[in-house]
């Protein structure tokens, strides 16, 4: 694939103390292969859909141990300058830019409202090799408790333009590169447990939707959320065997009209 611009999701990946069980998860779900592990770079093992490099999993290094957790990775052509920014935009830098070999550059950061996620400068390794194709990445939308911040940090970063979706019962936006769409925000209500932090919510395609929520129900996974209709696809929301949460949808199968969309002033 070419390489994603400045600001676009290129890459996903996601910390499970239970290694061995997420590729079973994922492999049987997402239809994923994975390569070999690299014990240099801490056993991180790329997963494959048709051959094609579209997430990976890792162990967590001592003393990191926590909740699983999927990560976006936004395209940076300067990971140090997007460090700054973020900085400059009241977001926290939690892990310097770190060259990782040939293969790129990686840093981790946290929005003024708790959102974190990853950037990405890449070397050998680009990114995504397929998107919007069964097993690989499609969407991603922050799902935010304090939205206003995010609103304002995101496009402070990485220069998104804002618009808002039409729809008086939640409260969603989009940011646009060019004329791109590249990702979703949606406002966290008090239907939200209240220890849930926000977080980005991972999209992966499927072929079949109900047939996936099956699969990772059968191995241990949690449906919370769907499956449901929509214009822009049939989906629902997961929870995996180790508490990662991530969706799946069939971008083949579209019932609606499409919402009203307008830009932010």
């Amino acid at each position: 694939m070419a390489v994603q611009p400045e600001g676009a999701p290129c890459w996903a990946d996601a910390m499970f103390g239970d290694l061995e069980g997420a590729k079973s998860f994922y492999g049987d779900v997402l239809g994923w292969t994975f390569g070999e592990s690299s014990s240099e770079y801490g056993n991180y093992t790329t997963a494959y859909a048709d051959g094609k490099a579209v997430a990976a999993v890792v162990p967590p290094m001592p003393g990191q141990e926590g909740d699983a957790q999927w990560c976006l990775y936004f395209a940076s052509r300067d990971a140090a300058a997007t460090a700054a920014r973020i900085r400059e935009a009241g977001g926290e830098v939690l892990m310097e830019p770190m060259r990782v070999g040939d293969f790129g550059t990686m840093c981790l950061a946290r929005d003024p409202g708790g959102v974190v996620f990853g950037l990405w400068q890449g070397g050998t390794h680009e990114g995504f090799e397929a998107m919007a194709v069964p097993g690989a990445y499609c969407w991603a939308e922050i799902f935010a408790r304090e939205a206003q911040k995010s609103d304002a940090f995101f496009p402070a970063v990485f220069g998104y333009r804002t618009k808002r979706m039409e729809d008086d019962a939640i409260d969603f936006r989009l940011f646009d590169l060019d004329e791109r769409t590249v990702l979703g925000r949606m406002a966290m209500t008090d239907e939200f447990p209240p220890e849930l932090p926000p977080w980005i919510n991972v999209y992966f395609t499927v072929a079949d939707c109900d047939a996936a929520v099956a699969r990772a129900t059968e191995r241990g996974g949690v449906l919370r959320f769907g499956p449901m209709d929509s214009p822009f696809g049939r989906f629902a929301a997961l929870s995996d065997p180790q508490g990662a949460a991530f969706s799946v949808i069939d971008i083949t199968t579209t019932q609606g009209e499409m919402p009203k969309i307008s830009d932010v002033s």
